[in-house]
Order: structure tokens, then C-alpha cells, then sequence
């Protein structure tokens, strides 16, 4: 669609500046679009196998736990870590991927998981708190994966956007503004051109 702007040619040149820094935009926002893909893509990979390390992890700290319930009833268990001492608290920073600030997990733990009678407890629980204890690290580096995708994601949709828009809608308008503006200029030279040459006509008639 042709913008609505007089066809002069100060506009002319203002357009024709428009549409090199759109189309210079639009290569760089292209170029940002290819390599956020690149990284979404690698990230895409790595939390699937986090996230497989995690969850076998997990079924294993989950089946130590069944086999403690199970040897010392569920009322003993529970009253075993009623209470635990421990602490967990996670500070968050944050760090640049593409210009996209996504987080960084920090933890601080204090105090322990086990605060309860060796004597009156399975050693399964005893291992399946330990592995828990060891799978905060891998929880934590899981979580800053799939919250950095879901970031990019987002920034990923509206570079998409923005390059459309660019691609589809005002980089054509612009070219077509230009034509335009180009064609009405050559209409009004040549419409001068032939007045003068009517005016020459006229003046060399009455000199004769």
C-alpha cells in the first residue's frame, strides 16, 4: 500500500533513507533471528537430557522412599522428616543471551535434611534424602534452561514479528511510495520539458 506523502522530491530522498535503514534493519534483525534459532535449538536439546537425568534421578529417590515406607509404615516415615532443619534459599541473577537477560540460580542451604533417630529408620531413607540432597544442583540448572528457553521464545516470537512486518508490509509500501514518487516526477519533467518547447515555439513564431 502506498503512503500517503506529497511527491516531491524531498520526499523522495527521505524515503529512500527510510527504506535503506529498514532494509538494513531487516537484514539484522534477520541475522538475529537465525542465531537465536541456532541457540533455542541447542537449548532445546540440553534440557531434554537435563531433563532425562532428573526424572531417573528422581524415579530412583522415589523408589528408596516406597521401599522405606514400606519397611517401616507410613506413620514412622512421616514422623521422621516432620521436621527437617534445612534451609534452602535461591538468589537469582541474571545474564545476557542475545540481549535477552535470562536467570541465574544461586543457592544457599543451611541446616540438614536428616534430623531423626538413626536407630529407628530404614537406610533407604537415609540414601533417598542424600539423593535428593544431590539433585538440587540438576533441579536448579533444569529450571534456569527451561525459564532461559521460554525468555527466548518470546523474544524469538516478536523479532518474528518485527521482520514481517518489515519484510511484508513496510519495506514493500516504501518501494512502492518510491515508484510512485519517481513516476510522478518524470510525468511532471516531461510535462515541463514540452512547455518549454512550446514557449520556444511561440517566441522564434513572433521573432520571424
Amino acid at each position: 500500500m502506498r503512503l500517503a506523502v506529497s511527491a516531491t522530491r524531498m520526499q523522495l530522498l527521505r524515503l529512500k533513507k527510510r527504506l535503506a535503514v529498514a532494509r538494513r534493519g531487516h537484514k539484522l534483525l534477520k541475522d538475529k533471528q537465525e542465531e537465536m534459532m541456532r541457540v533455542i535449538l541447542g537449548l532445546v536439546a540440553e534440557i531434554r537430557e537435563q531433563r532425562q537425568k532428573v526424572e531417573n534421578r528422581m524415579a530412583g529417590i522415589l523408589g528408596r522412599f516406597a521401599i522405606a515406607r514400606a519397611s517401616y509404615g507410613s506413620a514412622a516415615l512421616d514422623e521422621a522428616v516432620m521436621l527437617p532443619s534445612k534451609r534452602v534459599s535461591v538468589e537469582v541473577t541474571t545474564r545476557n543471551i542475545m540481549n535477552v537477560k535470562v536467570p541465574v540460580f544461586h543457592k544457599e542451604i543451611s541446616g540438614r535434611s536428616r534430623c531423626y533417630g538413626f536407630a529407628a529408620t530404614s537406610g533407604e531413607l537415609d540414601l533417598a534424602l542424600e539423593d535428593l540432597d544431590r539433585l538440587l544442583d540438576p533441579l536448579l540448572i533444569l529450571a534456569e534452561k527451561e525459564k532461559s528457553l521460554e525468555l527466548l521464545a518470546a523474544e524469538m516470537e516478536r523479532t518474528r514479528r518485527r521482520v514481517n512486518a518489515l519484510e511484508f508490509v513496510l519495506i514493500p509500501n516504501l518501494v512502492e511510495t518510491v515508484k510512485f514518487i519517481n513516476l510522478k516526477l518524470a510525468e511532471a519533467e516531461r510535462s515541463d520539458q514540452t512547455r518549454l518547447m512550446r514557449v520556444k515555439e511561440i517566441i522564434r513564431g513572433e521573432a520571424r
